[in-house]
């Protein structure tokens, strides 16, 4: 079976090691916050929190406690606030090891396409431009295919692009994949999913 949302994020989550600096976008990647664990993890969002604790119970939400994505979450012992120059200082400035970030599209080269599809209403470009410009590692986490069965992973992005070249390893609810310079190599299958289906539901070129 292919993962799901949650285990696309568990997976994400063992990219993850002790002492890091992380941001994570929207979507399935704020799910990553769920299974950080016991790791010495320490979560950045871009509005402006350090120390992002996981999603709140139903029922203890905090309304002024929210993400980037405005979804609400918990604060941690050790979490600190400050504006959004600081915030995209620390991204700018190398501060932030990785980012787990979602895309609509990504080529075999490692160029992202994850904020707008032309035609249809977009809020803006958010951070996305600054993470994968200034983050040591850029780590994606997205449905292999469109809802029409199409791949998502392809030769070349047709969608606006965030940024060329800059995404390192591609999880999907099919498996993981790391992007080289000959092309996309398959690192681990989904439980019950091969390397054909893979290859299959992938436009990219997999060595």
């Amino acid at each position: 079976m292919p993962w799901d949302r949650n285990q696309m994020a568990a997976r994400a989550a063992e990219e993850l090691e002790d002492g890091m600096y992380v941001n994570l976008g929207i979507g399935i990647p704020t799910l990553v916050a769920n299974y950080v664990g016991d790791k010495d993890i320490t979560l950045q969002s871009e509005n402006g929190m350090l120390g992002m604790g996981p999603f709140p119970y139903e029922g203890e939400e905090d309304p002024d406690l929210i993400n980037a994505g405005k979804q609400t979450i918990t604060e941690l012992a050790r979490t600190s606030y400050f504006d959004s120059a600081t915030s995209f200082g620390m991204i700018r400035g190398g501060k932030i090891a990785a980012a787990v970030l979602g895309a609509m599209e990504v080529s075999e080269k490692g160029d992202l396409a994850n904020w707008m599809i032309p035609g249809k209403l977009v809020k803006g470009m958010g951070g996305a431009m600054d993470l994968v410009a200034g983050v040591g590692r850029v780590v994606v986490v997205m449905d292999h295919t469109n809802k029409h069965g199409d791949s998502k992973v392809l030769k070349e992005c047709t969608l606006p692009l965030t940024g060329k070249g800059v995404v390192d390893r591609i999880i999907t609810n099919l498996g993981v994949l790391d992007v080289t310079h000959k092309g996309l190599h398959i690192v681990e299958c989904a439980d019950g999913v091969s390397r054909d289906d893979i290859i299959k539901a992938t436009e990219a070129t997999i060595v």
